[in-house]
């Protein structure tokens, strides 16, 4: 694949990490307006570096923008009458629908729009993705590249913004979670390091497990509960201080958020 990263900042450049670690592109563009930063890349060989977004997009098939969003607009209308029947256009850019792309690029290009979140830089991301008409032709290909770096979900674009806090507000979420797990290690007597150890590679086991075997998370949780064990005295505790009734609020509230955003 022929691959061009338009904006190579920090989402730019943990797409491009997962893509050449799993040799991903035969050949691959980075550009950004100051390179010095990302000079290195070119060790790889078939590795461009550049500033010029027109020299990139004429010399790749797959075209990956990570921009602000003040900048995407300036620069599809920059390079849109360099753009062929073969290039894919592949948005990581959040709130910018496919009908705004397709208002300067045109309907008849392939256009995707995806949703990484963060954990992308260690090669977990949970990537939401979806697609104009003409899109739908490759949204095989865009599962391909984010599976390198996680795993991915075709949902319609609608459902992009209650993706945006499950996904990327989510990883916060979680991580508020996990902290509070090393609290409770310390409380009880281990140290800092050894609590956070604990606390990590336990939320990453459970992860696993539903991953693995499929099962719903009640299934994994009838496995630890015995009757009047201290698992289910623990967990009944959660719930009366209003464990889940919490989380579900926390999410719908972001969602009522990033749903005000959209309409200002």
């Amino acid at each position: 694949m022929k691959i061009a990263i338009i904006g190579t900042g920090n989402l730019g450049l943990s797409i491009a990490k997962g893509i050449l670690h799993s040799n991903g592109a035969t050949t691959m563009y980075l550009t950004k307006r100051n390179i010095e930063g990302i000079q290195e890349f070119e060790k790889y060989g078939n590795v461009t570096v550049t500033t010029d977004n027109a020299e990139a997009v004429r010399e790749s098939d797959i075209l990956v923008f990570a921009v602000q969003p003040g900048h995407f607009a300036p620069i599809l209308n920059e390079i849109k009458d360099l753009l062929t029947e073969k290039h894919v256009i592949l948005s990581t850019i959040t709130g910018f629908s496919i009908k705004k792309i397709e208002e300067i690029i045109g309907t008849h290009q392939y256009i995707i729009r995806s949703m990484p979140n963060t954990a992308i830089s260690v090669g977990k991301s949970m990537t939401c993705i979806c697609a104009n008409v003409k899109g739908q032709k490759r949204i095989d290909l865009a599962k391909a590249i984010f599976n390198r770096m996680g795993h991915s979900l075709v949902i319609p674009e609608e459902q992009m913004q209650a993706a945006t806090v499950i996904c990327a507000s989510g990883i916060a979420f979680w991580m508020r979670l996990i902290r509070a797990t090393t609290q409770g290690a310390i409380q009880l007597g281990f140290d800092a390091n050894e609590a956070q150890e604990l606390a990590m590679y336990t939320c990453n086991g459970a992860a696993e497990l539903l991953i693995s075997s499929g099962n719903h998370p009640e299934e994994e949780i009838d496995r630890v509960t015995t009757p009047m064990g201290c698992t289910i005295q623990g967990l009944n505790e959660m719930e009366h201080q209003g464990l889940s009734s919490s989380l579900i609020k926390g999410i719908t509230t972001s969602f009522e958020k990033i749903s005000q955003i959209r309409k200002g």
